[in-house]
């Protein structure tokens, strides 16, 4: 007997949450809004439940609520710096931290449709038309995204390139 819708949503967050708290990571560049993101995507898709599975693919569905959450958040508000009176302590320097920095530091200057591009295509490992079925828009509408993403990264985080070559 096949598990109830319940007992398939609480399966497939506990499958997927972890995967999902790291996109919703790379797209908001901070991992209390990347929790909160994933939360109400699932809080979203919680009710709609038995006819997403009906549907086919769920997990398509889920991302692509997530990505559309995700714009929906920053059009309505744009984060600002929050000054501190000091610094957080650090454990030290961890493997691969700088290009972890600089890539977050590169997809935070990217509009949110050119990260969502990315995240899907070179962090999810996506396929042109998967990652075009997540987002709701046509493959070409990916691929010119792709190119302006990476063009505008070549432009505003050349150091991205050198520090790839150190840490391979």
């Amino acid at each position: 007997m096949p598990p109830g819708p319940e007992q398939s949503f609480r399966d497939y967050v506990h499958a997927r949450v972890a995967a999902l708290s790291r996109s919703a990571y790379l797209l908001t560049g901070d991992a209390h809004l990347a929790e909160d993101l994933v939360q109400q995507t699932l809080v979203q898709v919680a009710s709609r439940w038995e006819r997403i599975v009906a549907g086919g693919d769920p997990d398509a569905y889920v991302r692509r609520v997530l990505y559309h959450q995700h714009v929906s958040w920053w059009r309505r508000w744009r984060r600002e710096a929050v000054p501190v009176d000091r610094l957080p302590d650090t454990a030290g320097p961890l493997p691969d931290v700088a290009l972890t920095v600089a890539v977050q530091q590169a997809l935070a200057k990217l509009t949110p449709k050119q990260r969502a591009v990315l995240v899907l295509r070179y962090f999810e490992d996506l396929t042109e038309t998967q990652a075009a079925t997540v987002l709701g828009v046509g493959v070409g509408t990916v691929k010119s995204q792709t190119r302006d993403a990476l063009a505008r990264l070549r432009v505003l985080a050349p150091d991205l390139a050198e520090l790839q070559e150190v840490a391979r």
